[in-house]
């Protein structure tokens, strides 16, 4: 197997693997009175990603070597979305729930940071296309999960706001 298909394997069963803890952490937090906001920006958030890595196995030739540096970049991404993961820790969920109460996490990256996903996300998006030389795909894939996560993190801050004492 060649380095893109293979990348692609592991890449979706990573996402395979993540949803998979994000439906028991959702299950849970439902059971506690959760209560989800923007289930329909929820889908477009997985049509993005379906797309994304279904159209680099579509329009990238298998054969394509990798950029190495770039695909370095990559992996190491991965220790900092597993970080942000372990610090939501049972809050992590790869939809918006909110529930009324739960204090908010202000370890790990997010002593620093607000949304750190949302980088980690966006540098994937942008950076494994360019590792196969897929521009066109890294632009338009970036602009699109640009477009979603803004309004997404909109709804975030206004649901998090009475916490935050605004």
């Amino acid at each position: 197997m060649t380095a893109l298909p293979a990348t692609l394997l592991l890449v979706a069963l990573e996402r395979l693997g993540e949803l998979l803890w994000a439906k028991r952490n959702t299950a849970r937090l439902r059971r506690r009175g959760a209560v989800e906001i923007d289930a329909r920006g929820y889908r477009l958030f997985v049509a993005l990603h379906l797309c994304w890595l279904g159209g680099l196995a579509l329009t990238v030739p298998p054969a394509t070597p990798p950029n190495r540096p770039l695909l370095l970049l990559y992996a190491l991404l991965q220790p900092v979305r597993l970080w942000v993961m372990a610090s939501l820790g049972r809050f992590w969920t790869t939809r918006i729930l909110t529930l009324p109460g739960a204090p908010l996490v202000k370890t790990g990256p997010y002593r620093w940071l607000r949304h750190p996903n949302y980088l980690v996300v966006a540098a994937e998006i942008a950076v494994l296309p360019l590792a196969f030389g897929a521009v066109a795909m890294a632009v338009l894939f970036s602009l699109g999960n640009l477009a979603l996560t803004l309004r997404r993190i909109a709804i975030e801050e206004r649901v998090l706001a009475p916490r935050r004492g605004l």
